[in-house]
Order: structure tokens, then sequence, then C-alpha cells
């Protein structure tokens, strides 16, 4: 650079690399307030300002910013206009991935703009995938509602944590920090075709380049089958994957691996790997998989449910006849319902890409710290795939930038330890956003058949569906998505005659794996619009209709076989869905955003409700140690901190278990060191499985300490009360805490049994009949959590939830053209719901105690999403007249189903 660059104040003397762009420069001397979400200028994550300006530095040269001031999020001046503090006090943020970047573009914004459309240009560069934008909209308007005081009890919305380090950009992510020394880098060779075989590899002239430090291709890596899916038992998912392999299943499938010096050394050996193929049949419809030849033919030891006809899972069974509860209601003058739905595949877009680093601590252990949901997990598989033992094997976590479900896999480990193994170097790959959309899993594209009948007054006499899912490539999370999708979304309603009929199968497409919902969304898609239509074929109103239906405590949970046949550890822990369809029923009648003018504009107006087990079946263990030390508590736990919030939930826990202060409570997880296991953070376990861990812990530490006290009191333990600064008996004598340090208490859970979680959506839309355009004008959102323990950030995961239910409803695809290649490739060809498309959601909550949670509680992550999109459908059939069948309900697809209807244009 020709002149004096300064970055948040300091002066920075140092040179770029020839085309070097800003937000490289920046992290590569330390400012890692600067995320990397795109390298396309598309999500915001990486803006600075530049002599006051903001910019995105992915995209700004490095070498135009000489002699100018350089302003991070860790550098913003405080004062009045700091927007960092309304960010900590509205909890505008949840994974804070993108906290940094916005709250820089929020510091260039010439005030708060109160008007929505006004706030929304402001941010129209920033995305979030985790908030649906209600508490970055209260920060803007400096709107406080987390509580600042002290107490923290459970009830309380204390503040996360992180909040400060997150606001100004100073919580670690996974590849933040100071690089270790020596640091190489992975670049990976990927597949031009959707199915072939490889039958030369050639590495030498890669290896012969500067830089390179070694070529990984299944030639030299374990051909050890396993899943990239993860789960308690690794059972449950099919062992159909190699790190490398000499069959490529998709477009994107790792073909090699190339180690470099640096990043620049492991591209060049990339484009110099020669690599021949013999191309194989393409599989890319689902609805002839099963009849085209075998793609993972003589995988026969892999669990995978029918090889020869590329099924990875099945399932066919049901209870009663329903043919028979057709005949049933045609006879009584009631309803018969037939349709088919189809969903589409959607990317979970974490801002933080899949990513990990390698390295060899100091006793030659290996250590990989991962963007992962799942340490312990990831540990015991890798393990399994190097042939080490588990203890010489390391895995953790800084925080990590969203999940959503798929980082429940083991994407990048793999490669990053056996690279390090190799090179004796620390290694990290960090994939692209491009990689990220075209390569890691996908939601599930369903279609979903439906037959549902009722008699007259809404006693269902059949519920039935035929369900096939397209697990891609590979299996990884196709058996567990498949049943979980079909059982609480069958299990919900009381019907005599219930069958179920679905297979998960194989496609040479991008595989398939876990978001947020785990399947239940798809098939509720289709079971809550044929309800819809049923209601109306009744002349019920639809939440009617829900209130007859659905089960009620002392019903057994019935998805397709007799519960006798099928011993289960589901139970209602409490049971709040009839409070959510009158809360819900009554706030849609409230008024909402005006309706637009025009005669081709139409209102209408839809529901659907969706019910989850709290807790994954077949075991979710989590184990947690709590310890006084020096007047601190310090709670170990395995579970990582992904936006979440469980380090809240965990820390306000053991605070209120122990009678302390929040900030008396120092929290380490996300570290297989923590604790001796722990299944992971999936499922919405944070709280119900690792918090009764916590709160078991707490209160065994909390027993402790009161019998200490009271032995050295000479009182009885009944008569002291533990509080902030140490135990107090009832003649207010007092044993400090500092005076009882070492004591610890331990605490686990088995994730059983388990309870029910229910979720009911409504919306009021506004449909254009003559362009297909939808506007959402009234959402509000009714939820069964049980006591809520931190209500602002219950409130922000329902939020979350619906803004991604909004995507997967109204934008988002990930599309494939006609040879199996993603053309969906950068985020703006993605449509995430940006802050001016996300409408605001009133949260309502039960009042329900649950008998197996942790004070009450229930889990609330992954379950609002599941009944937005089917609420959406209904509310457009409600206007139009029409029925979408398949998502996303984009305007095109819309205007296309006005025109088949005939609509005013």
């Amino acid at each position: 650079m020709t002149g004096p660059t300064t970055v948040d104040g300091v002066p920075l003397d140092a040179t770029p690399r020839p085309g070097q762009c800003l937000r490289t420069w920046l992290r590569e001397h330390g400012h890692h307030a600067v995320k990397r979400g795109c390298d396309a200028g598309d999500c915001g994550a990486c803006t600075v300002l530049v002599d006051g300006a903001a910019v995105h530095s992915c995209l700004y040269p490095a070498v135009r910013a000489a002699g100018a001031a350089v302003t991070t999020a860790a550098g913003l001046p405080e004062g009045p206009d700091d927007p960092r503090p309304r960010f900590a006090a509205a909890a505008g943020f949840q994974c804070g991935f993108c906290t940094a970047g916005m709250v820089t573009t929020a510091a260039a914004a010439p005030g708060p703009p109160s008007d929505p459309t006004a706030r929304g240009r402001a941010l129209q560069g920033n995305l979030c995938r985790c908030t649906g934008y209600r508490s970055i909209a209260d920060a803007l308007d400096g709107r406080a509602t987390v509580d600042a005081g002290p107490a923290g009890a459970v009830g309380d919305s204390v503040p996360a944590p992180a909040a400060e380090r997150i606001v100004r950009g100073a919580e670690p992510y996974t590849f933040d920090g100071e690089a270790p020394p020596g640091l190489a880098h992975l670049v990976v060779v990927r597949s031009p075709h959707a199915h072939a075989r490889i039958t030369r590899i050639d590495t030498r002239a890669a290896v012969a380049l500067p830089g390179v430090l070694a070529v990984l291709t299944h030639e030299n890596t374990p051909s050890v089958l396993f899943s990239t899916a993860r789960h308690e038992s690794r059972l449950d998912d099919p062992d159909d994957t190699r790190v490398l392999d000499d069959v490529v299943r998709f477009h994107g499938q790792k073909v090699a691996a190339v180690v470099g010096t640096d990043l620049a050394a492991a591209e060049a050996g990339a484009r110099a790997v020669v690599v021949d193929y013999e191309p194989l049949p393409a599989v890319l419809d689902a609805e002839t998989a099963r009849a085209a030849p075998p793609i993972h033919d003589g995988k026969t030891a892999s669990r995978i449910a029918d090889p020869a006809r590329n099924v990875v899972a099945a399932l066919h069974e049901g209870v009663g006849s329903i043919d028979a509860g057709v005949a049933e209601a045609r006879a009584a003058g009631g309803a018969v319902v037939t349709g088919t739905w189809r969903t589409g595949r959607v990317s979970p877009a974490s801002l933080e890409t899949h990513g990990s680093r390698a390295w060899l601590d100091d006793d030659g252990r290996l250590v990989v710290r991962s963007s992962t949901q799942v340490p312990f997990l990831v540990r015991d598989e890798l393990a399994r795939v190097l042939g080490r033992p588990p203890e010489s094997v390391r895995v953790l976590t800084a925080r990590v930038g969203g999940g959503f479900g798929s980082k429940q896999e083991m994407l990048t480990e793999d490669l990053t330890a056996l690279a390090t193994l190799v090179t004796g170097r620390p290694v990290q790959w960090e994939l692209t956003r491009t990689e990220s959309l075209t390569a890691t899993p996908t939601r599930h594209p369903m279609r979903v058949a439906v037959t549902v009948a009722a008699r007259p007054d809404g006693t269902l006499t059949a519920l039935a569906i035929d369900v096939l899912s397209d697990a891609g490539a590979y299996g990884n999370h196709s058996p567990g998505v498949m049943f979980h999708g079909c059982h609480e979304s069958m299990a919900l309603y009381r019907c005599a005659n219930k069958r179920v009929d679905a297979e998960a199968v194989y496609t040479t497409t991008p595989p398939s794996g876990a978001f947020r919902g785990y399947g239940l969304g798809q098939v509720q898609f289709g079971i809550e619009s044929a309800l819809d239509d049923l209601a109306r074929e009744l002349g019920l109103d639809p939440f009617e209709l829900r209130r007859r239906a659905v089960v009620r405590p002392g019903d057994p949970f019935v998805a397709s076989a007799d519960p006798a046949d099928h011993p289960d550890d589901l139970a209602f822990g409490s049971y709040g869905l009839p409070e959510c369809l009158d809360l819900a029923q009554a706030a849609l009648a409230r008024d909402g955003d005006p309706a637009p003018t025009g005669p081709t504009w139409r209102v209408g107006e839809g529901m659907a409700s969706t019910m989850i087990a709290t807790i994954p079946p077949r075991g979710h263990r989590a184990q947690a140690v709590v310890a006084l030390d020096a007047g601190r508590y310090r709670v170990r736990v395995g579970t990582a901190e992904f936006g979440n919030g469980t380090a809240t939930v965990h820390t306000q826990i053991a605070a209120s278990a122990l009678g302390a202060r929040p900030d008396q409570v120092e929290l380490h997880g996300g570290d297989t060191d923590a604790v001796d296991v722990d299944t992971g953070a999936f499922g919405s376990t944070g709280t119900v499985v690792a918090g009764t861990a916590v709160a078991r812990a707490a209160e065994a530490l909390a027993g402790e300490l009161r019998d200490k006290a009271a032995a050295r009191l000479g009182v009885a333990p009944a008569d002291c009360t533990l509080g902030p600064d140490g135990v107090t008996a009832a003649d207010g004598r007092r044993v400090d805490l500092a005076d009882l340090s070492g004591a610890r208490g331990e605490g686990a859970h088995g994730g059983s049994p388990r309870s029910v979680a229910f979720n009911v959506h409504a919306v009021r839309v506004a449909v254009d009949t003559a362009t297909g355009e939808v506007r959402i004008l009234r959402s509000v959102h009714a939820a069964d959590a049980g006591v809520v323990i931190n209500p602002q950030q219950c409130r922000g995961q329902v939020e979350g939830g619906v803004a991604q239910g909004i995507g997967t409803a109204l934008y988002e695809e990930i599309r494939l053209d006609d040879a199996g290649r993603v053309t969906t490739r950068v985020l703006r060809d993605y449509h995430l719901p940006q802050f001016a498309d996300v409408p605001r959601t009133e949260v309502l909550f039960a009042d329900t105690v649950d008998a197996l949670g942790p004070f009450g509680a229930k889990s609330m992550s992954e379950s609002p999403y599941n009944p937005v999109a089917p609420a959406i459908a209904n509310a457009i059939r409600d206007a139009a007249g029409v029925r979408p069948r398949r998502l996303p309900m984009t305007r095109d697809r819309v205007w296309e189903l006005c025109r088949e209807a005939d609509l005013p244009e």
C-alpha cells in the first residue's frame, strides 16, 4: 500500500498480495471480527467501514484501503450512536456469526430508521439465518428486551453470557484466533459427473508443485465404510460412504484432497490433479430410482433396505383398514380428500460454512476443532475410520456459526485429520459458500400423497400417507428423517384406520440430510393441507377440526402400528395443544398489516398444527459436572453452542439450582475433554437432555454445599439456604462460598422418557392474482414449550423457525439442471429471506408445566418451523381459491395456479 492504513485506530503496516481482498487481508493480521460467509458480497458478514462507509470487505480490494481508516465491529466508537449495546440489550443475535457485520452496517446507517421499508433497505446486504430479524429490528429501534438485572432465575430473559463479545466480533468461531505455526490448507478436487467410476487419477504434477505437501485419494486413504450422519447409535444410518471413493455419485463429490502450505498452493495443486472417469448411468428422479440400476450395489452389510432397488429405508404398515374408514365416512355423509404434495431441496445455509482444523498436541494426540453440533459423535466415528482408540482423539468446538441439524454430520473432519496425520502439520479446511450450496446435505425433497376421511362431525375415519423421500447420493439421515417425519405427523391425530407407506431412495444428486424439523415439515405440509381441504368439505372451521381430531392425554400415540406391538417411551409430560389453538385463533382475528388495494388482490387466512417429540428416540445422553472453585461455579458439559441458546439456558439452570447469579457461573462446553459423554445438540435436546443433566449436577452440588455448611454451623441442612454469597443458616450465620471450594456435583440424562411439544401457526395473506405475489399481513405462532426458561430467547427460537419456514414456503430451493448440477451456486441465486421478507410474528406460549423437562421446560428450537409452510399454503388457498401443492410457492408458481383457475389479471 502507498499510504498509512489504520484498522480500528491502529496503523497496519503490511502490503496486501496482488488481487487480495480486504477481508482476507484483515483476517491475516488478526482482525477476526470480519467473518467469511459468502465471499461474493451477498451476506454482509464481512462488513467493515472504510472512511465511515459500509463495504463488503470480501469484494473490496485491499489495495484500495491505502490511507483509509478501516473500522470493524471491534473498533466502533463508543457513545450514544454505538449500535452494539442496543444489539446486546435486544438479544439481536442467536449464533452471532452475522452480528459483527450487522452492527457495522447499522453504525453507518443514518440513525435507526423506524420505517420497516427503510430498515429493509439499510440491511438489504446483510443476512441472518437464525433470528427472523425481529430482535434486530428491536436493536435498531433501541428497544431493550433482555433482563439486565442480577437475578437470572428460570423465567427471566437474561442476556447470553457471550453477548458483549458477540456484538463486538470478539467471540471466537472455528477459524478465529491465532493460527498455529505451520498451518496448512486443504482444497478438494470435485467430480464433474453425476455418476462415474474413476479409472485413473494422476497426482504427480500436483505433488511436484511448490508448496504442495500431500495429495489424498481413494488409493491412499482408509476404505472403511461409514455414514457422515451422526446419532447416538451409529447403526441408525447406512454405512455407504468412504472418505474418498473410486465411484462418484453426484456432481461435486470429493475426488481428491490437496494439502498445501497455503491456500494458493493447495488450489494450484488441485488444478493439477488429472482424473479420468468412466461415466455411469445418472439417476436424477426419485420417482424412477427404484427401477434404475443400483447406485450402491454390493453393500449388503451396510444396513441399506434394498440396494438392488436403490431403497435406503422403507416402512409399510398400518392399523385398521383405510378402505373401511373411507367407506364409513361416505356412508355417514362425511368427506374424503386425496391429494399429492411435493417439497423441494432446501439448504440449511448456516452463515459459517462447514469446516475444521486438525493438529497434533504435545502428547501426539489428534485434536480437531470443528464447526459441529456433535463433537463426541464425530470423535467416535473419526476414531473408527482412522483405526485409533477414541481416547487418542479430541474434538472441540468454538462457538458454531449456525447448524440447524446440518452439522450433525462428519463432513470435513476425516480429511483434515488424515491430512494432519500424513503431513504432521496442522491443517484446516473451510468450505466455500459454493461448496456449501452444491456439496453439503440439504433438506430431503419429498412427495407426499395423502388420503383422509371423516364423518360430518370431523371424526377422522381414515388417514393414510404414501411418502417418497429423495435421499440423494448417500443415505445419511434418510432412515431417521423418513421415520420421524411420518411418526409424529400421523400420531398427532386420532383415527382408528391409519396406514403409512414410505420409502427413501437413492439418486445421483447431492445428498439430503438433517435439517430443522427432521422430516416433519415435509410430511405435515401434505397432511395439514389435506386437513384444510377436509375442513372445507365438512363446513368446519379449520381450528375446530383440529380440536376434534387431535390426540389428547390418555390416547396412545399411533402412527402406523398398534402401540402394543411397538412399546414406546413417548408420554404426555404436559398438554398445551388446545390452548395453542385458542391463542392462535384469537390472535389471528386481531388486526395486522392493511391489505393492498386493487381488483386483483385477495385476502385469506390459514393455519396448521404440529406435534414433535421433545427428544429423539433410542437414547440421547448427556453428562454435566458442576464444581465450586474460588467462589465461582464452573459447569462442564459436552453440548456445543450454535445459536440454540444452550449456553444461556445451562448458565441459567445452574444459577437457579444454586441460588446464584448468572455472572457467577462459567460454562465450558463443546469439548470431548469436558465430560465423558454427550450425544450432541440436535433434536432440540440442549435444554431437555443436557439441561436436565446440568440441573441434576447443580442440585447435587447444592445439596453437598448445604450439608458441608450445616456440619460447620452445627445445624440441620434443612435449616440452611444456599445463596449467591454462601450458605446461610436460619439464625443468620453464614459460610462463605470461598470456604466451600472443591465441592462438586455430577448429573446425567439418558434421553428417556420423552414428552411431546405442540405448535400452531396461523397467517393472513394477500395474493395478487395478476402477478402471483404473496404478502403476509399477519403472522401468529402459539407454542407449547412448558415452562419457558428464557422467554426472549425462546421467542427468538420460534421466530427463527418461522422465518426459515417462510423461506421454505415462498423462496428457497436448490435447483439442479438436467445433468444433476446445482445451479444455485451463490446466495444471490438462492433466496434466503432478507430483512424485508420476514413479517413480525406474534409469539404466544401456552401455560404448561412439563413433568419430564428441567424446571418444567420442553424443547422449542426445531418444532416452530414445521407448521409454517402448510399454514401459508392454506391461506393462499383461502385467498385465491386454488390449492398450492408444491414448495416453494414462488411468485411464478402462484401465478400459474391463478392462470389455471382463470383468476383476474
